[in-house]
């Protein structure tokens, strides 16, 4: 790794705030700075300022080229996998098993992992208490007993959270410059826990002793730089090292693409898929991940279920609601006040029958995935819209629902038209507080929902 002369340093802090491109081009050659050096730590922390705050605010860290930049985990993806660790990993008295935020028991319990009665809100705080750690002996030792490994190193964004609730951890890569960068930023970031180690991550797995978590997240792209997202695919193939993994390692965290089916992928995994989180930020699915670990029983149990969009989340046993498309249980109500849009996380999971059993809501119609209801529903994970008017795609239903409206945000769901279809057809510009749904409800009837944001 090139470590930064004073030069180049002093250049960085003067302009990070700058445009890369306009300094690329009019930045006078001094003797001793590293323009391209340079530009790649302004434009690196430029994207940690948003994407890594608590990286962009350490001041020793060197960022790698953009393309590592974009790549790399968000802070908020980052901790969630932290949390994720520490929570698998607490004592069993506090948070071995986690359950619904609904509060609901579940009859799948199993006596090696007590299901607690308690909300989401306060699992999630219970694991963030785990990551602080807790200054009694008793959790001390826990800790000390604790070791990683992170077999897919990369820029080290994951590990340097990961590595946070473990006495022992190591960060495995192939590259020596992302390992010469990670032994500087580690540093950097107080980590002296860290271990790291250039190599080969498969041939470490399978030289290594037993430890309590492994974390992968297999690269995505084949020999030719083109993009993969089967799991055969990527390097490495977690497939052929689940059996490897299981021995190796108490619990495994298993990073994928969110393009994937999750049902497929629990399939594949034949029964050693513990727990699937859909994570995803500003609405957009950014992760799938899995926990892998050993059965209890002998018979394969379904995979609990977790579903985060930011601060939404939602969690349920994917044994109960293996129906999750099902439509026409529930008859549309006969008063329509509000349409609630699921979040992407949701979207992914393909929970909706979940949906409408826990939050009242009902489905409006198949492979709509919108809902309605009578009465307003307080934390519905989604965005939620105040029903105007509800008409068909005849002209007097059209004139009637537009009512003198020249500009509104078009959505559609199962709908015959795309939103520029229907936005040309209704001649309207986009933008403005109408919210407009295409959709087709229960009875296979094409409508449009004027609505307004709550």
């Amino acid at each position: 790794m090139t470590i930064m002369n004073d030069e180049t340093r002093e250049f960085v802090a003067m302009h990070r705030n700058e445009d890369v491109r306009e300094l690329a081009l009019k930045a006078k050659r001094v003797e001793g700075l590293d323009l391209p050096l340079a530009l790649d730590q302004i434009a690196g922390w430029q994207i940690a300022r948003k994407k890594l705050p608590q990286w962009a605010s350490c001041e020793g860290i060197v960022y790698p080229p953009h393309i590592s930049m974009e790549q790399c985990s968000s802070q908020f993806t980052a901790q969630y996998k932290s949390e994720i660790a520490q929570t698998l990993l607490a004592p069993a008295a506090t948070v071995r098993a986690r359950v619904s935020d609904s509060g609901e028991s579940d009859n799948q319990t199993t006596k090696s992992e007590p299901q607690l009665s308690d909300s989401a809100e306060s699992v999630m705080q219970t694991a963030k208490s785990a990551f602080q750690l807790s200054d009694s002996p008793e959790s001390d030792t826990l800790v000390a007993r604790r070791a990683m490994v992170d077999l897919t190193g990369g820029f080290g964004v994951d590990f340097s959270y990961l590595a946070r609730g473990f006495s022992q951890a190591t960060y495995v890569e192939r590259q020596r410059h992302l390992c010469d960068l990670a032994e500087h930023n580690m540093a950097a970031l107080g980590l002296d826990q860290a271990r790291i180690v250039c190599g080969d991550g498969v041939e470490y797995l399978r030289q290594m002793g037993p430890v309590d978590f492994i974390y992968l997240d297999p690269a995505r792209r084949d020999e030719h730089g083109s993009r993969t997202y089967a799991i055969e695919d990527c390097t490495p193939n977690v497939l052929e090292l689940r059996d490897l993994l299981l021995a190796k390692s108490q619990y495994t965290l298993v990073k994928l693409s969110p393009m994937l089916d999750w049902r497929k992928v629990v399939a594949d995994f034949d029964g050693t898929v513990r727990e699937v989180h859909i994570v995803a930020t500003g609405n957009e699915c950014k992760e799938l991940l899995l926990v892998l670990g050993q059965q209890v029983h002998e018979e394969p149990s379904a995979p609990r279920v977790f579903c985060v969009n930011d601060n939404q989340r939602i969690d349920y046993d994917s044994a109960a609601y293996t129906q999750g498309l099902r439509i026409g249980g529930k008859p549309l109500p006969e008063v329509k006040n509000y349409l609630y849009e699921p979040n992407a996380s949701i979207m992914k999971a393909g929970c909706f029958d979940l949906v409408e059993e826990r939050f009242g809501v009902t489905q409006v119609g198949p492979s709509s995935h919108l809902f309605v209801s009578a009465t307003p529903v307080a934390d519905f994970p989604g965005r939620g819209f105040a029903i105007e008017a509800i008409g068909g795609m005849n002209k007097k239903d059209i004139k009637r629902l537009l009512n003198g409206t020249k500009q509104a945000n078009i959505a559609v769901r199962n709908f015959p038209l795309t939103a520029p279809q229907l936005r040309k057809k209704l001649k309207l510009a986009d933008g403005g507080p109408v919210y407009l749904f295409g959709t087709t409800m229960q009875g296979c009837d094409h409508v449009l929902l004027r609505t307004s944001k709550i």
